[in-house]
């Protein structure tokens, strides 16, 4: 099968693209900076700065990851914006490559698997939380609400569109679990304010599995969570990722140091959901790491 990839050369992307490569698919990457990102690709990647310049070899199926990172800068209005427009931008780049494959009479992709995030539903406190939730209304689920809007037109063109609301991605080797490592190995970490907020996590392995589950599923499509079956509060995070380590966990960060320190970043630590990925087990997904103690052996 030929995937194009947007975000290819991210956390996530390069390990969708590795595997895809492995088994044989043909993978095209959208970058900005070809030459940059291809050390971080295996060798067979077509990588090329935009989607349009895939037209003469179209992909038969789009998986959409890219956006700027969401806790790489304090939310400036600025910054704000350049969160929103890097997915929107992005998004709308793949519906119009269809636009004009189709235009061309050209065969278009059977499916796009499309980004977005928990932060859809906002702060949720203890309900547990389906794709069925009734969002709480703040920037976080603004940004996902516009992100997963830009890809609605695709449907109208007759491409299955599967929306994917990711939780914590963890690997050791990015994500917000290699941030949380060095503290935690100097036995310095602890819970973030009360710790009582949820955190929906899931297994990098996982994710990447469950985007070539929607790939590869015809009749999937609409919303779906992107998160391990048992998320945990942040208080329970901190305390079996300590036990991992072998390390004591006794150092909290109070809410309003986050606060002086993120500003409404902030809420990204101190608030959460419950978030279940109800319809993904419906259809009959399987999580290799259902549960935070085996993701976080596997990982550590």
């Amino acid at each position: 099968m030929r995937i194009l990839v947007t975000g290819g050369s991210g956390f996530v992307g390069q390990r969708l693209c590795q595997l895809l490569s492995e088994q044989g698919h043909e993978v095209q990457v959208v970058s900005r900076s070809p030459h940059q990102v291809r050390e971080r690709l295996p060798s067979s990647c077509d990588i090329r700065d935009s989607a349009q310049a895939f037209i003469e070899s179209p992909p038969d199926a789009l998986v959409n990851l890219a956006g700027e990172p969401i806790a790489a800068k304090r939310w400036s209005d600025e910054q704000k914006a350049k969160l929103i427009n890097s997915r929107v931008a992005a998004t709308e780049q793949l519906v119009a490559l269809c636009k004009q494959l189709k235009a061309n009479g050209q065969p278009l992709p059977k499916v796009m698997v499309s980004g977005s995030a928990m932060g859809y539903y906002g702060a949720q406190g203890k309900r547990v939380v389906s794709e069925e939730t009734m969002p709480n209304e703040e920037f976080a689920h603004r940004l996902c609400q516009q992100w997963e809007a830009a890809a609605q037109p695709i449907e109208a063109l007759g491409v299955r569109l599967a929306i994917l609301r990711t939780g914590l991605v963890l690997e050791a080797s990015g994500g917000s679990l290699q941030k949380m490592l060095p503290p935690f190995k100097w036995g310095l970490g602890g819970r973030f304010g009360s710790g009582e907020q949820f955190m929906p996590w899931i297994h990098r392995d996982d994710l990447v599995a469950v985007i070539l589950f929607l790939v590869n599923q015809d009749g999937l499509n609409g919303a779906f969570n992107g998160s391990a079956p048992h998320p945990v509060t942040n208080a329970t995070f901190t305390r079996v990722l300590a036990k991992q380590l072998n390390r004591p966990a006794i150092f909290p960060v109070p809410a309003f140091v986050l606060k002086a320190g993120l500003g409404e970043m902030s809420r990204l630590l101190l608030t959460g959901a419950d978030m279940r990925p109800a319809r993904l087990e419906a259809a009959g997904f399987t999580f290799q790491y259902p549960t935070l103690d085996k993701a976080l052996g596997a990982i550590l």
